[in-house]
């Protein structure tokens, strides 16, 4: 008679929960695998069988990272609340980045370390395309050079504002005045 399995998917989705919120709460020198099992009910031997180690485990939480903020950054429409004024689009996304890390700093800590979080990104291009082609650019502008500005701009800001040297009114006014110095001349009006 076949052994009955013990290490089944809910095991592994308390152990995924039990692991973001160690991660969350002190980063990844908290995550200890011996503290996860116990606190899980479990043992070591369940971990490394269901995740193959620390560095597989913190790869499935990085993933689940990466996925939970390409759907908050895929949830921003374009066209919703924002009209049609792409860069205000873009506005939104950087907003909506930025929310994401101070939900979660130590897990955003994590993600903008790793290479996965470029894909995670993607929204910022494809915004940066759409004002390109609505012609809300400087003709100069170049868009992948816009779209690294966005993305340096909001990491740093992010980064500033978690270890409290900008509030929150600095962020979106010097996303603003960012997004203002790409516009092109006569392009609609600055977002709100």
């Amino acid at each position: 008679m076949p052994r009955p399995k013990v290490h089944d998917a809910a095991l592994r989705e308390r152990l995924l929960d039990r692991a973001g919120a160690l991660l969350s709460d002190g980063g990844t020198d908290a995550l200890s695998l011996r503290t996860l099992a116990q606190d899980c009910g479990t043992s070591t031997t369940a971990v490394y069988s269901l995740f193959g180690g620390k560095p597989a485990l913190l790869d499935v939480l990085l993933d689940r990272a990466v996925h939970r903020l390409t759907g908050r950054l895929d949830a921003v429409d374009a066209t919703t609340d924002a009209g049609t004024d792409p860069l205000e689009h873009l506005r939104r996304l950087a907003l909506a980045y930025r929310d994401a890390a101070l939900d979660d700093p130590r897990v955003y800590e994590v993600l903008s370390a790793a290479p996965p979080a470029a894909q995670a990104l993607r929204p910022f291009a494809d915004a940066v395309r759409r004002a390109t082609t609505a012609g809300a650019l400087r003709p100069e502008a170049d868009p992948s050079a816009v779209a690294l500005a966005v993305q340096a701009l909001v990491h740093g800001l992010v980064d500033l504002e978690l270890h409290g040297l900008a509030p929150a009114a600095d962020v979106t006014g010097a996303l603003r005045a960012m997004l203002d110095g790409w516009r092109a001349p006569g392009y609609g009006t600055a977002p709100n």
